[in-house]
């Protein structure tokens, strides 16, 4: 039975490697994939994911507005698909996860999602939280903050370098995201309580 998974994770933590890597393996037993990554932040017509450790491959854009069941489904006429993909999956909406859910339970094609959970505010993205929802199957991908910790939180700096506390979810403009844990997440956030007054 087709399952829908959702693998998150921090900023840099590897999940784009991951997902060309388990596409990498279904096309090298003879089995065609589809690729879907969001349009959010592409200069070009056509969609690549890529890692920072240099592969990539080309994808299908897909929109806020794309109906993903459609999409598959028309794919799938063309051509037998044995596992659909998608990368930055926190940017679907939660009727597009539900889409997805349905190319696995009435198309029987397996969906492996990738995405991040939280935003740098600390907020589920929409994506993200449909898929922690409803998903069969969740696998954390993990990475570290530079203290050691198991980084689970992201902060946006500005091009000072300063650490942002507030802004659109969503910023088309580029800027820098580190992954930290949540202790230092809370820190740099400046939301640690006052520290108690020492007795005299």
């Amino acid at each position: 039975m087709a399952k829908l998974y959702f693998s998150y994770a921090a900023m840099n933590a590897g999940k784009s490697t991951i997902l060309l890597q388990a596409a990498y393996n279904y096309r090298e037993r003879g089995m065609e994939v589809l690729l879907l990554t969001s349009s959010l932040y592409k200069d070009e017509a056509d969609g690549h994911i890529s890692s920072r450790i240099g592969i990539g491959a080309d994808a299908t854009l897909y929109t806020r507005e794309t109906d993903l069941f459609a999409l598959i489904r028309t794919e799938l006429e063309q051509v037998k698909i044995s596992a659909i993909f998608v990368d930055e999956a926190q940017f679907l909406t939660r009727d597009q996860v539900w889409q997805l859910a349905r190319v696995a339970d009435q198309l029987g094609v397996p969906v492996l999602a990738y995405g991040l959970r939280t935003d740098f505010r600390g907020d589920l993205f929409e994506g993200s939280s449909a898929l922690l929802a409803i998903a069969d199957s969740l696998r954390e991908i993990r990475t570290i903050c530079e203290c050691g910790r198991k980084a689970t939180m992201v902060i946006r700096l500005g091009p000072d370098g300063e650490t942002l506390t507030e802004g659109e979810q969503v910023s088309i403009a580029k800027a820098t995201y580190v992954s930290v844990c949540r202790r230092h997440w809370e820190e740099r956030m400046g939301r640690f309580p006052p520290a108690p007054a020492s007795g005299g």
